[in-house]
């Protein structure tokens, strides 16, 4: 098992194109001049991922408001993704990454410790992308709950 290198603030956001819930293609060219948080998790409908993407969905009028779009990936197919958009109200783009290509670009897929086990598999990570498509922030381990709150401490949001 090896570990991702991790990106740091001032690295070239790795570039993806990946299908959303509706199988859309939404690429990070997309947001160009724009900040976007992007957030990798797991497995949609999961308690924590649940819990971390309602606390982006509850939050994301003040992450707008401060000039923020939200983007959630993860390994899930997108008719799982559509399942729990609908299911939790969520207005913000899920993305589908199966195969897994832009969990390891972004370091968030590798070796972690889940109950005490290494394991190898998504770590739960945030980065903020400013608008010229740099690492702004980046944050690998976050907990689900309260991970929204603190990022929005740490961006003044």
């Amino acid at each position: 098992m090896t570990d991702n290198k991790k990106l740091e603030p001032g690295d070239t956001a790795p570039a993806f194109t990946l299908p959303d819930a509706d199988g859309n293609d939404v690429s990070l060219s997309d947001y160009a001049g724009k900040k976007v948080v992007i957030y990798f998790y797991p497995a949609a409908s999961t308690p924590g991922c649940t819990k971390q993407a309602c606390d982006f969905r509850d939050s994301l009028a003040e992450l707008n408001g401060a000039g923020l779009e939200v983007i959630g990936i993860s390994p899930d197919k997108p008719a799982k993704l559509a399942k729990f958009r609908d299911a939790e109200g969520l207005n913000f783009p899920l993305l589908s990454d199966p195969e897994k290509s832009t969990l390891l670009a972004w370091g968030a897929f590798g070796e972690k410790k889940m109950y005490g086990k290494t394991v190898q598999g998504v770590i739960r990570s945030t980065f903020l992308v400013d608008e010229a498509g740099k690492i702004e922030v980046a944050q690998y381990n976050v907990r689900a709950t309260g991970h929204v709150a603190k990022l929005r401490r740490d961006l003044s949001v």
